[in-house]
C-alpha cells in the first residue's frame, strides 16, 4: 500500500553511518544491526549514504548495497531514504536509478558542491535527476559544504512538481519554517539538516530533523519531537540541553564523532575511510564527558542495550 512520504517524513529520522571492518569493507551485519537497532525505537525512516554514511568514498557498486540491505533488513517495517550525492548531474541520475531498482522509498539530493552552480543550474539539476526516477526526491540544502544555498525562490519553484516532498534544511535558519510555511504545497516537509539547530527549527513549525544523534539516543530525540508538538517547550528544552555537548562534539568532526560515540556503546567499530580519520585522544574524551552529561539521568538507558 503506498503511503504518501508526509506520513513518514517526520520526526527525528537517522542519517546513519556505514560501518567499515578491519579490512576497511562494508560490515553488512553491523549495518543491519543499526537499521533493527531504529524501527525497534519507532523512526519513520532511515536515511543512507548520505553525511554521516560517508557517501563520497563509497563506490555505487557500495551504495548498491548499502541500500539493498536496509530494504531487506527493514521489510517495509519503515522507509529508506536513499542519497544519490554528486555534484555531476549524471552521475547523480546513476545513483537515483540504482536506488530505485534496489528498493529504496526516495532519494535525497544535496546542492553540488564544488561546481558552485548559479540557481537556474540547481534548478536543472534537481528537475532532471526527478525526472530520471519515479521515486520522491528529497532536496538538501547544506551551506557550509556547498557554498551556494538553495535560494528560498528555486525551493518554490521546484516545489511546483509534487514529486518534490521534502526538505533536509543545513542552511542553520531556523525561521525558513515560518517564513515558507504557508508559500509551500500541503504535504511538503520541512526538517533540519543538522542537530545543532533541530530544536530552534522543530519549535518554529518545522516538522523534524535528519539527526546524526538519533543514531545514539532514539528514544530520547523521539521524546523530545513529541514533547515540542505537544507544546511542552520546557520540558523537551530541558532534554536537548542535555544533549547539546554531545551534539556539538557530533558537529565538529562529522562523521568520525559519530562513529567513535557508536564504539563506545559497542555498537560498530570507529573506522572511516580517507579523507576522514579517527578522532585524536582529547576528542575522545569529550565524547565521553558528552556522555556522562546525559548517563547521569539514564537518559540514554536504551541506548548499547
Amino acid at each position: 500500500m503506498f503511503i504518501p512520504p508526509s506520513a513518514w517524513f517526520t520526526g527525528f529520522i537517522p542519517d546513519l553511518p556505514t560501518p567499515f571492518d578491519a579490512a576497511d569493507a562494508i560490515d553488512l551485519n553491523v549495518f543491519a544491526a543499526l537499521c533493527e537497532r531504529q524501527i525497534a525505537a519507532g523512526v519513520p525512516a532511515l536515511v543512507v549514504c548520505e553525511t554521516a554514511g560517508e557517501a563520497p568514498t563509497l563506490s555505487p557498486a557500495e551504495q548498491e548495497l548499502v541500500i539493498r540491505t536496509a530494504v531487506d533488513v527493514v521489510r517495509g517495517r519503515v522507509r529508506v531514504i536513499a542519497g544519490v550525492m554528486s555534484n555531476a548531474t549524471g552521475r547523480a541520475i546513476e545513483l537515483a536509478q540504482q536506488a530505485e531498482a534496489a528498493g529504496a522509498d526516495a532519494i535525497i539530493a544535496v546542492v553540488p558542491a564544488y561546481n558552485k552552480p548559479m540557481q537556474e543550474g540547481m534548478l536543472t539539476h534537481f528537475r532532471t535527476i526527478a525526472g530520471s526516477t519515479g521515486l520522491p526526491v528529497i532536496l538538501h540544502d547544506v551551506p557550509s559544504r556547498t557554498l551556494r544555498p538553495l535560494a528560498d525562490e528555486t525551493l518554490l519553484r521546484l516545489v511546483e512538481s509534487r514529486q518534490f516532498v521534502g526538505l533536509r534544511d543545513g542552511s542553520g535558519d531556523v525561521t525558513r519554517p515560518m517564513r515558507l510555511g504557508r508559500l509551500l504545497p500541503a504535504g511538503f516537509r520541512l526538517l533540519s539538516g543538522d542537530d545543532t539547530t533541530a530544536f530552534g527549527y522543530i519549535a518554529g513549525g518545522g516538522d523534524g530533523s535528519i539527526s546524526e544523534v538519533s543514531n545514539i539516543a532514539p528514544d530520547l530525540c523521539r521524546t523530545i519531537f513529541s514533547q515540542v508538538r505537544q507544546g511542552r517547550l520546557q520540558s523537551a528544552r530541558y532534554l536537548h540541553k542535555r544533549l547539546v555537548p554531545l551534539i556539538a562534539c557530533l558537529s565538529r568532526e562529522s562523521p568520525a564523532a559519530l562513529k567513535y560515540a557508536l564504539s563506545v556503546l559497542g555498537l560498530m567499530s570507529a573506522a572511516t575511510r580517507l579523507p576522514i580519520v579517527l578522532l585524536d585522544a582529547a576528542a575522545q574524551r569529550e565524547v565521553v564527558r558528552a556522555f556522562a552529561a546525559i548517563a547521569d539521568e539514564e537518559l540514554i538507558d536504551s541506548v548499547g542495550a
